[in-house]
């Protein structure tokens, strides 16, 4: 699984940040998914290796503008490059009256491919040919969600060392003894259980919205091989707010991610204060995080790509 931000920014863009985004590839995919789509995503685009052609399906996290103004020029765009294949987009109420609003109907007949738009609610589970998704509720000013992504387990391996210790080299008997069936090679029988690896089992992620308490995704926290989510706020500038808004502090989301023994976490949502040419710099909000989070960390910058592996250990390309 690979994971590209395209922003990383909490609330505007800045000069080091555009505002948030998330693409996530699979493994032998030759689509993707996109999670967010700030004001000016599609800009973002042009600065990686993603393209607009290969964009399957879009999840909006809530309805801050944010997370969802990119909409609009991006799916124009996305006719003007002759990227003409379906488009999903799953989004919380509210998201269909936006795009019809924006685009008008005019234009959003225009188009000129398939646009599905689905409006989910809390608890919602989506099947998709990689993995399956649980929308988990939030805390926060609006309605907001994270995503819980299960990708699905992988049971038809055959152990290819051991079928070509006995002179089985690959061909199309492979195929059959992934099928269940059993083989003849001269003139003894192979049955597939004796050559099958143990199932490997399917990776467990969460893509976060804005959030004023990690501790509300609970038991899907545990264990969990890769935690995406907000980091809006140090614990001192947030106690010193003079109006408090719902946000996760760093404290918190290093206490929280520690607890649930979750296995990566990537910090993202930053604050604009936070910056390389500001007091505050980058490096402060990780060493808040690691004071309560012994896991594997990073803060995302844009154009951040990540890998997770298949045995779950997350790294920076």
């Amino acid at each position: 699984m690979q994971f590209t931000f395209l922003g990383t920014s909490a609330g505007k863009p800045t000069r080091e940040r555009n505002v948030t985004a998330l693409g996530l590839e699979f493994d032998q995919d030759t689509q993707w998914y996109l999670f967010d789509c700030g004001e000016g995503t599609q800009h973002q685009l042009l600065h990686s290796r993603l393209s607009v052609g290969k964009l399957s399906t879009i999840f909006i996290t809530h309805m801050h503008g944010d997370h969802y103004y990119g909409l609009p020029g991006l799916l124009s765009s996305k006719k003007l490059d002759k990227a003409l294949n379906p488009l999903s987009i799953y989004g919380p109420k509210g998201i269909r009256k936006f795009i019809e609003c924006v685009m008008n109907d005019i234009s959003y007949e225009k188009l000129g491919y398939d646009l599905t738009i689905i409006e989910y609610t809390s608890q919602d589970e989506y099947t998709f040919d990689k993995f399956t998704l649980k929308v988990l509720p939030l805390v926060h000013s609006v309605d907001s969600h994270a995503f819980y992504i299960r990708e699905n387990d992988t049971c038809n391996r055959l152990d290819e060392e051991k079928l070509r210790a006995i002179g089985v080299e690959p061909s199309p008997l492979y195929g059959e003894l992934k099928r269940g069936k059993t083989i003849i090679v001269n003139g003894e029988k192979l049955h597939p259980e004796s050559f099958m690896l143990e199932p490997q089992i399917g990776r467990k992620v969460i893509i976060a919205g804005d959030n004023d308490k990690p501790e509300i995704l609970g038991g899907y926290l545990d264990e969990l091989d890769l935690l995406i989510h907000e980091c809006t706020y140090l614990q001192e500038t947030y106690d010193n707010l003079p109006i408090k808004v719902q946000h996760t502090t760093a404290k918190d989301l290093g206490k929280c991610a520690q607890d649930h023994f979750v296995k990566n976490l990537i910090a993202t949502h930053i604050n604009p204060r936070y910056n390389e040419s500001g007091k505050i710099n980058i490096e402060t909000v990780i060493k808040e995080i690691v004071r309560y989070y012994k896991g594997r960390l990073f803060i995302a910058h844009d154009f951040d790509s990540f890998s997770l592996s298949r045995d779950g250990i997350i790294t920076l390309f």
